[in-house]
């Protein structure tokens, strides 16, 4: 009778933090592909003007890997929070991708702005290649991802766990 009224024991929380922090960084990935990454700025002291054009992630094949790398860790991440949470920390794998294809993007290899050229005339004509605030964020959006799914190899002490 007196082990019928014995509350049971608790069954271990798990703890979905870094897996739901992994999804958010992945989700951000794939949106700043879609961001500006970088353009041709061509600026006139005579005119007191500049013109832009701008290159968006998706409009070059190293901005299509950073998006399907996004898509993947965004899968990781979900994985991460229905089953397991040590699954998110798979999303190392296309984070580290991710950093790789920004630096080559910016680098020139294969393409990116190898292809762009640098022009200073003075007061008259100055046209320069810039990098725009996609590239950044795409960049501290794998740092993120990087850094969060190795976070979530490690599990956190419960507040009673002695062990």
């Amino acid at each position: 009778m007196a082990d019928d009224l014995m509350p049971t024991p608790a069954r271990p929380r798990t703890r979905r933090g870094y897996a739901l922090a992994v999804t958010a960084a992945g989700a951000l990935l794939v949106f700043c592909a879609v961001l500006p990454w970088a353009g041709l700025q061509a600026t006139s002291s005579l005119i007191g003007g500049g013109v832009a054009n701008d290159v968006r992630g998706i409009d070059d094949p190293f901005g299509v890997y950073t998006l399907m790398a996004g898509m993947v860790t965004l899968g990781c991440g979900l994985a991460g929070m229905v089953a397991r949470p040590r699954l998110a920390a798979l999303a190392v794998i296309p984070g580290g991708l991710a950093l790789v294809v920004l630096v080559m993007f910016i680098s020139g290899d294969g393409g990116g702005l190898r292809d762009r050229i640098s022009l200073n005339l003075g007061e008259l004509l100055s046209i320069e290649p810039v990098i725009r605030f996609g590239w950044f964020g795409a960049l501290a959006c794998a740092l993120a991802i990087v850094l969060l799914s190795v976070l979530a190899l490690f599990r956190r002490p419960e507040a009673g766990d002695q062990s």
